[in-house]
């Protein structure tokens, strides 16, 4: 039998080593760890008992490939030791690697915490799997690269926040299982915040709070222990715009926002203990689909056209919020980069073939933003009391989506030659959403998120592509 790989990475983070243990421990530590590009998410966390941690001996993670098929492979570890703050181990019970044992270590340095994680690992089929070895030793790479950088960085931004005042928060999501919902929730909860989502279910736990925005149903008592409220949910704009979808688009947005800021001011008004802010998702979509080269930041007018018609009517609708004196902010988000999802997921099939290009003249201006950095804007505007208004998430580099496309295909080694005309683009997706969105063009600056002291993590796009695709 041949020896089973040992492989060691290595990396300092900037805080103690009872504050990194600690982040591993808390529920959203793995999702924030999970490579984005990788077909796999979170099944189930189980502690050995009720009163165990995460971490401890007899507690196992199962986890599912999200691969287009019938019956979904899942990987089963469980935790085999632990000893707070040094070390803790994994290892698989099923999965895709006949030996999985990883070993996670901490020392405490003088710059900090230094993070070390070593794989031993068997690869099934004998000889025959041995054969990609070299190939799953490269991706194994990328996926550690990522998870050090994501411990670092996430890392960093709670320091901040806690420097700057920021204590313990109690925060209501709703829309916790969309792409940017999820991982501001995770993001959270590894950070030592408590989290609750807004379902529209029965509640299966104290950490979630029913309502039904179609219905008018949410009960504001089941708010009152909440520091902020932090509202993204809203129907998908993706796809065709038939009447229908953008009744949805317009309804989803305007009833659920109005309900939680009924909700909000009511509670305030009945016991004066409102939650101190209200987060409310937006987008760019405000600014209309054609500014040209002007420069638009949160005090720029709105423009003209569906989008911008819902945005504003989005906007205006945490209006009793506002009267009731509660802080609110519009974050207005720009194009998200995640192959996990949204414009750059529908767009890698192509681009990975060489079968990519820009959109129509390629001249339209793109408003980016990785979805680490949206996230980031979301917990920045929630612990900084000085922001209120509009404030424009997205990268400050904007790009032409001429030089988009060039620049992911170069992120994927492959050629950007074969352009989708407006045409095709209307064809598919009604003329409305297609000029709306693929040929829209504005040019937006995040300037009061930059005036406030928010740090990118990836301010240029291609940085954040390699980060996000592992590259």
């Amino acid at each position: 039998m041949p020896a089973m790989p040992t492989l060691r990475w290595e990396t300092t983070v900037d805080a103690s080593i009872d504050q990194v243990f600690a982040w591993h421990e808390r529920p959203g530590a793995l999702q924030r760890l999970l490579p984005p590009w990788e077909p796999i998410r979170v099944r189930s966390i189980t502690p050995a008992s009720d009163s165990a941690s995460l971490l401890a001996p007899g507690s196992r993670v199962e986890l599912e490939l999200t691969l287009p098929i019938p019956m979904r492979p899942r990987w089963v570890a469980e935790h085999t030791e632990y000893e707070p703050p040094i070390h803790f181990r994994d290892i698989a019970r099923s999965g895709p690697f006949r030996h999985w044992e990883h070993r996670h270590r901490f020392e405490p340095t003088a710059d900090g915490t230094r993070v070390i994680d070593e794989l031993d690992y068997e690869l099934p089929l004998g000889r025959f799997g041995q054969l990609a070895d070299r190939a799953v030793r490269a991706r194994l790479h990328r996926v550690f690269t990522y998870r050090h950088s994501q411990l670092a960085a996430d890392l960093a931004a709670h320091t901040r926040a806690a420097a700057a005042g920021c204590g313990k928060l109690r925060v209501a999501i709703a829309g916790a299982g969309g792409l940017i919902g999820s991982a501001l929730s995770a993001f959270l909860s590894a950070g030592g915040h408590d989290v609750v989502h807004l379902v529209r279910r029965p509640p299966r736990h104290a950490q979630e709070i029913f309502w039904d925005p179609a219905r008018g149903v949410l009960d504001p008592a089941d708010l009152a222990e909440v520091n902020a409220v932090v509202h993204l949910a809203g129907a998908s704009i993706a796809g065709r715009w038939t009447r229908t979808r953008k009744r949805a688009m317009r309804s989803s947005r305007i009833a659920g926002t109005t309900l939680l800021a009924q909700a909000l001011a009511t509670l305030g008004a009945a016991r004066n203990d409102k939650p101190a802010t209200l987060i409310c998702g937006s987008a760019i979509g405000y600014y209309g689909a054609q500014r040209g080269d002007e420069l638009l930041t949160g005090a720029s007018g709105p423009g003209e056209g569906f989008l911008a018609d819902v945005v504003t009517e989005w906007e205006r609708a945490t209006q009793a919020a506002r009267t009731a004196g509660l802080r609110v902010v519009h974050v207005r988000t720009g194009v998200v980069q995640s192959p996990a999802g949204g414009a750059l997921r529908a767009q890698l099939p192509l681009f990975r073939l060489g079968a990519g290009g820009r959109i129509g003249h390629g001249r339209q201006w793109v408003s980016w933003v990785g979805i680490d950095d949206a996230v980031g804007l979301l917990h920045h505007a929630l612990t900084t009391p000085s922001i209120s208004g509009a404030m424009n998430a997205t990268a400050p580099e904007p790009v032409r989506n001429r030089d988009y496309a060039a620049t992911l295909a170069r992120v994927l080694g492959r050629p950007a030659f074969l352009p989708l005309p407006r045409w095709a683009a209307q064809l598919a997706l009604t003329s409305a959403a297609a000029d709306e969105m693929l040929m829209a063009s504005q040019r937006v600056k995040p300037q009061l998120a930059l005036e406030t002291g928010y740090i990118f993590r990836h301010p240029q796009l291609q940085l954040a592509l390699q980060h996000l695709l592992g590259r």
